[in-house]
């Protein structure tokens, strides 16, 4: 199908009305057997405009990693305010070049034969920017395909942008083993200096920030602190990188930010372009902050098959476990009937997942429970295809990476 998203939003928020909302998506799947993961339009449609308004005027690359599904890629890229891809494998850069010709690598690589597949195309080297931190990588590279003997190969630096905390140390992802400008001046320089390459852009990741929630009621005046502290800080120190490079090459783009920092990232004037996705689909990972308020718009539902208890409903299915920590937050959560949860000693389980709760007494053999998914784009590896919902009504459907073959990672 053809998914617009350049259409008049309702005035409406459907899903500030639970029941209405997940009523209406049951309905319009009703025919469907379970397991079903379902995108609601018009939930998609605000997150994409939110995200736009958020970020200020400044363009939005779009993490693919969060979406995982060609069409909504090409729909939102299709909304003024967003401009190109963040890709998470070069394979996958590498084939959606095929269509897009703007596409970063958010990741270093050490894939061969995609590095092979990239010297030995002239579109694909101009359409698809590798990520380093290191010269080893480069020099993996080299080992590959010789400088004299591929095309150019266009770079950026990925720089760390955690936060060095006093007497805190290290806060944030462990991502880039360069960190101040002076580290990144000197990896700039080297690669300014090899054959073969050229360095076009820089990123800087926030995910102290970006991807932790402030208003989630577990601790978060200190992690309010912390993303005060933190982004004063780096608004300093990505300034200071940013002068450095420009003296010793014509930076393309300046990326930073993700979907729970646009607000943040947009001020900094030293960056160009901010990146978002998790708040496209809006996994539940993506609810506790105050900044902004994203609509459920990817979801999944299983079948009850049996009642062991009064008070228990048993789905058929229900395993999918996010990425991260082994924490309850990685888990998928159960949105609807309202009330419902995993039992401590089972969770999701991996053919079965037991759900108690008053909302459970009413549930019968065959009636649908909907989850949310912590992670925004990891669903799309469990399914084949999303049901799209319309105002009620079932309007189509969208192949996901792996119903188009595709496994990534």
């Amino acid at each position: 199908m053809s998914l617009d998203l350049l259409s008049t939003p309702t005035a409406t928020k459907p899903w500030e009305n639970p029941a209405a909302y997940w009523g209406d998506m049951t309905h319009a799947l009703a025919d469907l057997s379970g397991p079903i993961a379902a995108i609601n339009a018009e939930a998609l449609r605000y997150n994409a405009l939110d995200l736009v308004v958020r970020a200020g005027g400044v363009p939005i690359r779009v993490a693919s990693k969060s979406v995982r599904v060609r069409e909504v890629l090409d729909a939102v890229l299709a909304l003024p305010g967003y401009q190109g891809i963040l890709a998470f494998t070069l394979p996958e850069a590498l084939w959606l070049a095929d269509t897009h010709d703007d596409i970063v690598l958010g990741y270093p690589t050490a894939d061969r034969a995609a590095i092979a597949a990239l010297a030995a195309s002239e579109a694909a080297a101009a359409h698809v920017t590798l990520m380093v931190d290191d010269l080893a990588q480069l020099d993996l590279v080299d080992a590959v395909a010789a400088p004299g003997a591929r095309p150019e190969i266009r770079v950026a630096i990925d720089a760390d942008a955690s936060w060095r905390a006093p007497g805190l140390g290290h806060i944030g992802v462990l991502r880039s083993p360069v960190h101040e400008a002076a580290e990144v001046a000197a990896l700039a320089r080297s690669i300014a200096a090899r054959p073969g390459f050229r360095l076009v852009g820089l990123m800087m990741y926030e995910a102290q920030i970006a991807g932790q929630g402030d208003a989630t009621g577990r601790g978060d005046a200190a992690i309010r602190w912390m993303q005060r502290r933190s982004g004063a800080e780096l608004l300093e120190r990505r300034a200071a990188i940013v002068a450095a490079l420009r003296d010793i090459a014509p930076l393309e783009f300046v990326n930073g930010g993700g979907t729970g920092s646009l607000e943040l990232t947009a001020s900094d004037q030293s960056v160009t372009e901010l990146t978002a996705g998790s708040g496209l689909l809006a996994g539940h990972l993506f609810d506790g902050y105050r900044a902004f308020d994203p609509a459920p718009a990817a979801a999944f539902a299983l079948d009850v098959v049996r009642k062991p208890e009064p008070d228990v409903a048993t789905v058929l299915g229900g395993g999918w476990i996010a990425s991260g920590p082994a924490l309850e937050s990685r888990q998928p959560r159960p949105v609807w009937p309202a009330g419902l949860r995993t039992a401590p000693r089972e969770g999701a389980g991996e053919v079965q997942t037991p759900l108690r709760g008053e909302a459970a007494r009413g549930l019968r053999t065959g009636d649908r429970v909907w989850f949310r998914h912590s992670k925004s784009g990891e669903l799309a590896e469990r399914v084949d295809r999303y049901h799209v919902v319309e105002a009620g009504a079932r309007v189509g459907e969208l192949a996901t990476y792996r119903g188009e073959g595709k496994a990534f990672l």
